[in-house]
Parts: structure tokens; sequence; C-alpha cells
């Protein structure tokens, strides 16, 4: 039987009549599939805390890929996501559910993870930001980040004032091609730094992460993508 971890529920559902599966996000195992037997009856102890963004403290056992879920208790109240904070939210779950790979340890990435979602518990404005700074920590601690300093070619630092076309699993390249894969040099210090300073740093950094995403994620559309589009009709 594993010890008691910190842990956020990323997906779920329903198995059996009573009973739940759920993938965790945990701070010391990673990525979890456990079956919550039984916590969907009305006199479940469980029922109401397995929800995403609520803070967790959870044990499983088992040695196959599904583990039997033990005791699940709430650290605390739910972190308050609603509107479209709350689709930011379901994003960003999603994202981990399709590149997390079960059972690895991803602690510093926990922790990257709840911080993003107490920034966007806290935001007033637009998620833009907190969104695009999780993603590129995202590509970097699974082991997909991009220098956006040098030159793939040359390795000389990159110029503001110049154009760089984003080439798969080799970097920046200098260019004088105009199209979705090209940032001039500010766009890409921007990206280092992860900070955007105005709407057209936030373009250019969704256009990165969009482009930087897709190969890990496979040709099914995200389903987080489809709530975005229906909040802005």
């Amino acid at each position: 039987m594993d010890s008691w971890q910190h842990a956020f529920v990323l997906h779920s559902f329903p198995y059996s009549e009573t009973s739940i599966i759920l993938d965790f996000f945990t701070e010391k195992k990673g990525r979890v599939r456990v079956l919550a037997k039984g916590a969907r009856s009305h006199r479940s102890k469980l029922k109401g805390i397995l929800q995403p963004f609520t803070p967790l403290l959870a044990r499983w056992s088992g040695k196959s890929e599904i583990k039997t879920l033990c005791s699940a208790e709430s650290v605390s109240l739910g972190l308050p996501l609603n509107g479209l904070m709350l689709y930011s939210g379901l994003y960003i779950n999603e994202l981990l559910s399709r590149m997390l790979v079960y059972d690895i340890d991803y602690s510093i990435l926990f922790y990257d993870y709840l911080h993003c979602l107490q920034c966007l518990a806290g935001a007033k404005n637009l998620p833009e930001s907190t969104l695009r700074c999780f993603e590129l920590t995202l590509l970097s601690q699974l082991g997909y980040g991009v220098d956006f300093l040098h030159c793939a070619d040359s390795g000389e630092p990159i110029n503001d004032t110049k154009t760089y076309r984003y080439q798969e699993e080799k970097g920046f390249t200098i260019s004088e091609l105009l199209d979705n894969y090209s940032f001039n040099g500010r766009e890409l210090r921007a990206l280092s730094e992860k900070k955007f300073t105005n709407m057209d740093m936030l373009r250019a950094a969704k256009r990165f992460t969009r482009i930087a995403l897709k190969p890990y994620l496979g040709g099914k559309p995200l389903k987080s993508r489809d709530l975005f589009r229906q909040y802005f009709k």
C-alpha cells in the first residue's frame, strides 16, 4: 500500500453502477489511474470530494495498471474556477492527461500545476499569460524544451530585429520566409523569459505553443478547446 500522496483529479469516468475510475496527478507518483469503488453511491464518504481542482490527500494499493483507491480526503476547498478560468483549468488538465506517462515522478511539474491553478483562481484578467507560461513549462519539464536565445544553425545569439523560423526537433533558424512558423527575435526573447508585455507577444506565444504541442497531442482534437469556442460564441 502506498503512503499518502498530495493529488488532484485530472479526469474521471463512471465504472459499473457505483464506482469511478480516476486519473490522479500526484506529487511523487505523477499520473496514476485508480478505481474508487462505491464512490458514486449515496452513502460514500468520497461523494463530492473526487472533483477536479480540489487539493487531495490520497492512498491506493495494487501493482496493476489500475490501482485501487484506499482512502482520500480534501486538504482544502476546491480552487474557485469559474467561467473562462474553469475552461482554462480543464484545458490544462486535458494537456496533462494527454502528455504525462503513468507512474513517473513529475514532482516539480506538480507544483507548477498548483501554481497555475492558483493564478487562474485569482486572475482578474484574461488567462492567456498564465496558460502560455504553463505550456512552456510543461514542454520544458517533459524534455521538449527549445533554445529561444540562439540560432540553431550558427549558435549565435538571436537578433531582435531578425526573423527566425521554427523547425521541429531542431529549433529556430534565421529565415526571410514569413509564415505561421516565423518569429522575430523580440518574440523569441519574450518566450524565453515568459514575459508577454502586449497582445502581439501573447499571440506569438500562443502560435508557438500550438505548434510545439501538436506532435505530442496526436490527431485527436482537444475537447476543452471546443468549450472555449462555445464560451466565446
